[in-house]
């Protein structure tokens, strides 16, 4: 479904992103780990276009779509949840979840607030509360849902459970793997490996805009390295 080549991304003079090849098949969860500055947001970013890259190919479901903007990607079913929720602060929960269909026709805006309330109840119960005052896992929700709307084939999370309890980490994971099952692709970065490398089916860990390690995810939680670099031992 996504298949990366060839990826080298700078900021300014600053090499970011060193010679990137991964890919992504269709109904996978894929996770990205590494340590903060590894370079995982930036991957992120250049595949749904608020980067470019210098140079190689980013092609998603047989189609180039390095150099599209923005929102010709999200039309073309892949929606990117960015780390920090990056949620409409002064507008409604509802009205967050409205601006997700954009890219959709009008006429399906009522069938995708209500998926939206079906899967995240708690959103139907807060849907005119202004999104700035929910919690961080109601945010988290929030901006999940709002990318939902868009009915994307591959659903990009960056940094899902930052800043949130560990029951509400739980929640979010478990939200993920219903996705998953419900025929939603995943490309997941996740600064808590555990986790990640719990739900994922496959891996690559990323080190100075490198990737050094491909693997299972089953083989990575068993790899004495990884664990010592990324599980805490």
């Amino acid at each position: 479904m996504l298949k990366i080549t060839d990826m080298n991304v700078y900021y300014g003079n600053i090499y970011a992103i060193k010679n990137v090849n991964f890919h992504v098949d269709e109904g996978e969860i894929v996770t990205l780990i590494g340590a903060n500055g590894a370079g995982k947001s930036t991957i992120l970013k250049t595949i749904s276009g608020l980067l470019r890259s210098k140079t190689g190919a980013i092609n998603f479901s047989g189609t180039e779509i390095g150099g599209m903007p923005s929102h010709s990607i999200v039309e073309r079913g892949l929606a990117h949840v960015p780390e920090g929720r990056r949620i409409f602060l002064q507008m409604t929960v509802q009205e967050n979840l409205e601006l997700g269909n954009f890219t959709q026709p009008s006429s399906a805006m009522r069938a995708g607030l209500e998926q939206a309330f079906i899967r995240f109840p708690r959103l139907k119960e807060r849907r005119k509360q202004v999104a700035g005052t929910l919690s961080g896992g109601e945010q988290q929700m929030l901006a999940i849902g709002r990318a939902l709307m868009s009915k994307p084939k591959l659903l990009m999370l960056d940094e899902p459970s930052m800043g949130l309890a560990p029951i509400l980490v739980n929640q979010i994971f478990e939200i993920i793997k219903e996705l998953n099952a419900s025929g939603v692709t995943i490309l997941l970065v996740e600064q808590n490996a555990h986790m990640a490398l719990t739900v994922a089916g496959r891996a690559y860990v990323l080190e100075t805009g490198s990737i050094v390690t491909t693997a299972s995810a089953t083989e990575l939680l068993k790899d004495s390295a990884v664990r010592k670099a990324y599980l805490g031992g």
